[in-house]
């Protein structure tokens, strides 16, 4: 609790051990420290919750999570990490909710294991991490996904995975050498989810969908930011028509997630409404002390602090 508010942190991760036997590259190595707490759903998790003061955790794999797998193992690898996550879920049900893992190398299963993640498992939605084995998810295959999240009335969480080979060799192979995090949370993460936020809003997927609702992390990936310009821009002349401000702020949720800056939390206020904001930590990648901490510096209404910390994401996922 924090000053009486419950504290719900919608980004806190962690992963499968089946489904990361799988994975291969720079994304499946992380260091003991991280690995310990990425599989960890009992004890140690729950200790340094109780230690910073948050009551519940939304679980999601972390990055690449099930979008590097192929074809003919992804639906099974979902599904089994889907039940082993539902299992921990019911082993703390007061402190654990759940985002479902997709196969979304197979769309139409995907959707699939949406409903019956939903349904079957009590999951409050899904994350999709990065692009499919190289394709963004504005793509027409992966349609059938976001039918069912707005049939469903749950949203889609797009989280950051590593850049595409050829991008990340053009634009950050020279520094990443000595700053291996601009790959990564530093600005490469932040430029691929952007990037696929802005092609789902030109793809008029939501004039098709209009209810579908996405969560972007930490502060929407700079878009919050940079909507008066987008917007202004994309209605120059000989553009096609385009509310995309409008759409942003309406199907668009952010998460505060491993980014705990108050002249970004006042930006995005503005810009959104408190309404669209919830609170998120990003553990293990980011400790919960910092996000905890940052909370207690906060000048804002007690309203906005309540609807920030659990009321929005009670709304939006039914917890």
């Amino acid at each position: 609790m924090f000053k009486n508010i419950p504290v719900i942190a919608i980004e806190e991760h962690y992963w499968d051990r089946e489904l990361f036997s799988k994975i291969t590259g720079q994304e499946g190595i992380r260091g003991d420290a991280l690995l310990n707490r990425l599989y960890d759903l009992g004890d140690l998790r729950l200790k340094e919750m109780d230690e910073a003061g948050v009551d519940m955790q939304v679980l999601s794999l972390g990055a690449p999570g099930s979008q590097k797998l192929k074809a003919d193992i992804a639906v099974d690898i979902a599904k089994g990490a889907n039940d082993r996550l539902a299992e921990a879920v019911a082993r703390h049900p007061k402190r654990f909710a759940g985002f479902a893992c997709l196969p979304t190398e197979v769309p139409e299963a995907a959707a699939r294991e949406l409903e019956r993640a939903v349904k079957h498992l009590g999951f409050k939605g899904a994350m999709i991490h990065g692009m499919t084995n190289g394709i963004f998810h504005d793509d027409e295959r992966f349609w059938c996904i976001y039918e069912m999240a707005e049939k469903l009335d749950v949203p889609i969480y797009f989280h950051p995975s590593f850049p595409n080979k050829d991008v990340s060799a053009l634009y950050y192979d020279k520094y990443a050498p000595d700053f291996p995090q601009v790959v990564r949370a530093a600005w490469g993460y932040t430029v691929e989810t952007a990037t696929q936020a802005i092609r789902l809003i030109l793809s008029r997927l939501f004039e098709k969908h209009p209810n579908f609702k996405v969560i972007l992390g930490h502060f929407g990936e700079t878009l919050p930011f940079q909507l008066w310009r987008i917007d202004q821009a994309l209605r120059r002349p000989g553009a096609a028509p385009m509310d995309f401000r409008g759409t942003f702020c309406k199907n668009f949720y952010i998460t505060t997630s491993g980014h705990f800056s108050t002249p970004a939390l006042i930006a995005s206020m503005m810009e959104m409404g408190m309404d669209h904001i919830m609170f998120a930590i990003d553990w293990p990648f980011v400790p919960n002390k910092p996000g905890m901490d940052w909370l207690q510096t906060l000048q804002i209404s007690n309203e906005d602090m309540t609807k920030m910390l659990s009321g929005n994401s009670k709304r939006l996922l039914k917890l």
